[in-house]
């Protein structure tokens, strides 16, 4: 039997004598795709950021490909796993193309540098994010949408069989947020990358993932279909609005 992909086991976070993550546990098996969703708050970057390796919890721990992501190095990590972040400042000036060409740094050999497929492999994700056209400019000085878009660029040059992503269409417009989910989508049905993103907008995650994980108050409190996990009821009592609200914003999404 095959190991999930990853998996977190009773995870428990605290800051300032606050608990953001109570026992939590989560299992992504290869090649699924899974939205964490919930209000602000609910602890999703927490677990994103758990689930990477980047925060050590107080208690439990996780699991990638079966091994305790604490025990791997980060090389090894960065080839099984990519993240996604909501924002990244750039401590210097980068064009571009070498931001994306970071995705491949944990497949370069040693003193070496990088190899004719290296260079194919950014330029293939370059051209499958779509963003050529900023090929040349200071990556420092794009719109946080733009930045965005070479982030994304960037994992998927990584090749990694898991995908983090914490809110990846926050700084889109309406027409860059669609092609995102249908890059994902096509990452996940294509390549079989699993992939797990932390969405606020519940009409493109119940659209564009068959697994909705819903987070509140530091646990998970529903696991499932969008059709099973977003009741009238869960959708009042979790995120505070009327269902009705939610249903339209799903049926204006893509057909």
């Amino acid at each position: 039997m095959t190991a999930p992909a990853l998996v977190a086991e009773g995870v428990t976070v605290e800051a300032r004598g606050r608990q953001i993550l109570r026992d939590v546990s989560f299992r992504l098996e290869h090649g699924e795709r899974v939205a964490l969703i919930g209000p602000n708050g609910a602890g999703k970057s927490t677990l994103l950021r758990v689930l990477a390796g980047i925060l050590r919890p107080a208690a439990g721990r996780v699991l990638l490909d079966d091994a305790p992501i604490t025990s791997l190095e980060r090389s090894d990590v960065a080839r099984r796993l990519a993240v996604v972040p909501q924002q990244t400042n750039l401590p210097f000036s980068m064009r571009v193309e070498e931001v994306v060409a970071l995705g491949r740094l944990p497949h370069e050999a040693a003193l070496r540098g990088a190899r004719p497929s290296d260079r194919a492999a950014v330029a293939a994700a370059i051209d499958r994010v779509g963003v050529g056209h900023l090929l040349g400019r200071d990556a420092r000085e794009l719109s946080l949408g733009e930045r965005q878009l070479v982030l994304l660029a960037l994992a998927v040059a990584q090749e990694a069989p898991v995908l983090l992503l914490d809110e990846p269409t926050v700084h889109l417009d309406l027409r860059h947020q669609v092609e995102a989910m249908e890059l994902l989508g096509d990452l996940n049905e294509r390549d079989g990358t699993a992939l797990v993103a932390v969405l606020h907008d519940l009409g493109l995650a119940a659209h564009f993932f068959p697994r909705l994980v819903v987070m509140d108050h530091g646990r998970i409190v529903a696991d499932g279909p969008p059709a099973e996990v977003l009741t009238d009821e869960r959708i009042r009592e979790v995120f505070g609005v009327e269902p009705a609200l939610v249903r339209l914003a799903a049926t204006l999404g893509p057909s």
